[in-house]
């Protein structure tokens, strides 16, 4: 079950912000246990070499370099170069994203645009690449990460993130959609409040720096009384980016302890 032996997977964001399992982190990790050639790309070179001492220390393959995934040349670069080494690229996970607080009045413009392209334009930029690819080879799976911002208010002023979580369901349902005949499905795992590194930044960001008061309240804030962790997704993506899910596609996978299904 859930085998990906053989498969090459291509990990956006697979490194971690600090100590500890992120979501990029861990999806890359449970690929490779699931028997994939791992290629994981971050912003940040030394999260990704973490990533994959992991991977390689469990007897994994994976293979890593540094990318900005805001730039449509330098994905589409890496992926001709994934496709020159091994033939082929079965599963994209686009991962990269980042919240920043604001309404439309107090956002700066160029805090938007950023926003929108990190949580947004990074999946447009992924998939373009790696469809046709996938649609040449007979099919492929692709995976985005969006957000439970993009289904509802959530308690944090977010906007633009909030914005571009919700446009990325839609693009992700919609691209399925025009690529199903050609095997290419593309789906989204939406995680909910998840406990990673990130959560001290948004503490920062957000709460004053206040962690454990932060902390304290997105547990309450779930109906299962806690925070999810990187695992809960990894699991999901691997589901849907797995030959058991071959008839899922253009749909979403909550992952949020219920959260979403509660009244604010």
């Amino acid at each position: 079950m859930l085998s990906l032996k053989g498969k090459v997977a291509l990990v956006t964001g697979c490194g971690s912000s600090g100590p500890g399992w992120g979501n990029g982190k861990a999806i890359a990790t449970l690929f490779a246990r699931q028997g994939a050639i791992v290629i994981g790309v971050d912003i940040n070179l030394a999260a990704a070499e973490e990533t994959k001492k992991i991977i390689e220390g469990e007897g994994g393959t994976c293979e890593v370099a540094s990318c900005d995934v805001t730039d449509l040349s330098k994905v589409q670069a890496l992926v001709d170069g994934i496709v020159a080494r091994h033939g082929r690229l079965d599963i994209l996970v686009n991962n990269v994203g980042q919240s920043e607080p604001g309404g439309p009045v107090e956002m700066a413009p160029e805090v938007w645009d950023r926003q929108l392209q990190l949580n947004l334009t990074t999946a447009y930029n992924g998939s373009k690449a790696a469809i046709p690819v996938m649609e040449r080879q007979g099919g492929g799976s692709i995976v985005n990460i969006s957000s439970v911002a993009g289904l509802r208010y959530i308690g944090k002023p977010q906007v633009a993130y909030a914005a571009a979580k919700a446009a990325l369901i839609q693009f992700t349902r919609t691209t399925a959609v025009i690529h199903a005949a050609k095997k290419v499905r593309l789906n989204c795992v939406v995680p909910g409040l998840i406990f990673t590194p990130l959560v001290t930044r948004l503490a920062d960001k957000y709460a004053g720096g206040d962690f454990d008061g932060f902390v304290a309240k997105r547990n309450a804030q779930v109906p299962m009384g806690h925070m999810g962790e990187a695992w809960d997704i990894a699991n999901a993506v691997l589901f849907l980016a797995s030959d058991e899910a071959k008839y899922v596609t253009a749909t979403e996978i909550v992952v949020d302890g219920g959260i979403t299904a509660t009244t604010p």
